[in-house]
């Protein structure tokens, strides 16, 4: 820049620039002596002026309190924060793709409900004043996806934010993005296969690979995953069968105090969740749990005290939940008056699912269905080698200052 080319009054704005101003200019472009591109610039004006300067990009920016709270700021600083959400786009964007080209429609299912159902979750509750009614922001998507199966859609699915009124942790968001699919004439084997099938294909095109690490480990996403059940897995590492156990034995392997409230199917999900999910490395399949909790599962073929659900698991991880879903309206009402009962008991303030209008969508005919629920941020997560949620999420929830 030469003051001949500017003029003085220009020349001496740019010696007056601040980091982090933006300036727009004009001029020629030429190679320098040195061969190097120059502008011979002629011409420039403000567009922004920086009250605050930039965090130092050569040492980045390092608190994560800081990072998460000011997520503009660790984009400024840190080149990789900005390469992940390139990568968390392209996930994203891969996800659909996959599912579109295999003629899933897409579905915008509500996000106010007036009673959140789908899940176990306690939901937010909002007010609506012109209604001057209560209504809940959803933790599922699936009540309504099914419901979009009894009118004659086959393969449908719904890419979105869910919100869940419970902790956070490195693997637990109270926002989080969430997609659910469903498919026709299908069991929870077959969601199986489509969740390796994705995972597979999403992580070649969106990252050019399909190994990750974990923990120490190499996981090749492209290898098939491991299959096993609940109780063979509980049998493998504690050589007790749960099938054949009473809920007093299965307790012994807890290290809390039996809660006089459990149930049996409690004492088994406390075993799986407590001393063995976070143990599952490699990408496995954990089949057939006990069937309380999952009121619109379908009883297991074989073994009624048991549901016809999955885990899909990598790192510890529960990346994906799926089903088969239950078509039966009347099985299905009686689920939920038990479900609500257990509800009375144990948190009295938490809405029940809206049964009527569901099992009402079901008389009309159910053909035998799948599906899979998944934690859009955990499969980022795991795809891009990170330990926590709030580093994938772009703008997490943080507590307050003060």
């Amino acid at each position: 820049m030469r003051v001949d080319a500017l003029g003085q009054e220009a020349y001496d704005r740019i010696l007056g620039l601040d980091i982090g101003d933006i300036v727009g200019v004009a001029g020629s472009i030429y190679v320098t002596q040195r061969g190097q591109l120059a502008l011979g610039v002629v011409e420039l004006t403000l567009l922004t002026k920086a009250l605050r300067p930039p965090p130092d990009k050569h040492h980045g920016l390092a608190d994560t309190g800081t990072r998460y709270r000011y997520r503009e700021l660790d984009l400024l600083a840190n080149e990789d924060t900005r390469d992940l959400f390139v990568k968390r786009h392209l996930i994203v964007f891969e996800i659909r793709k996959w599912l579109n080209e295999r003629n899933f429609i897409e579905v915008e299912t509500p996000a106010l409900q007036s009673l959140a159902g789908g899940a176990g979750s306690r939901p937010f509750t909002t007010h609506h004043n012109a209604l001057d009614r209560d209504l809940y922001l959803r933790i599922s998507v699936e009540l309504f996806l099914n419901r979009c199966i009894v009118g004659g859609m086959e393969n449908v699915y719904d890419m979105g934010k869910v919100f869940r009124n419970e902790g956070i942790s490195p693997k637990h968001s109270p926002e989080f993005t969430i997609i659910e699919f469903m498919c026709a004439y299908s069991d929870y084997n077959d969601v199986a296969t489509v969740t390796e099938e994705m995972f597979r294909d999403v992580a070649r095109t969106a990252l050019g690979r399909t190994v990750v690490k974990r923990n120490g480990e190499d996981i090749d996403l492209a290898k098939p995953w491991k299959r096993i059940t609940m109780r063979e897995l509980i049998l493998e590492r504690f050589g007790l069968d749960f099938m054949e156990s009473t809920r007093e034995q299965l307790a012994e392997l807890l290290d809390e105090p039996l809660d006089p409230a459990a149930s049996w199917a409690d004492v088994v999900a406390d075993i799986y969740s407590e001393k063995i999910e976070h143990t599952i490395n490699q990408p496995t399949h954990v089949f057939d749990f006990p069937l309380e909790p999952f009121p619109i599962t379908k009883r297991h073929s074989q073994h009624p005290e048991l549901a016809e659900h999955f885990d899909a698991v990598i790192g510890g991880i529960e990346l994906v939940s799926g089903d088969t879903e239950l078509n039966d309206p009347v099985d299905e009402w009686q689920r939920f008056v038990d479900q609500r009962k257990r509800r009375a008991v144990d948190d009295g303030d938490v809405p029940h699912p809206n049964d009527e209008e569901y099992t009402r969508a079901l008389e009309y005919g159910y053909s035998p269905t799948a599906g899979g629920g998944m934690g859009v941020d955990r499969l980022v997560m795991i795809l891009t080698e990170r330990d926590t949620l709030r580093e994938v999420i772009p703008f997490p929830i943080v507590r307050d200052l003060s």
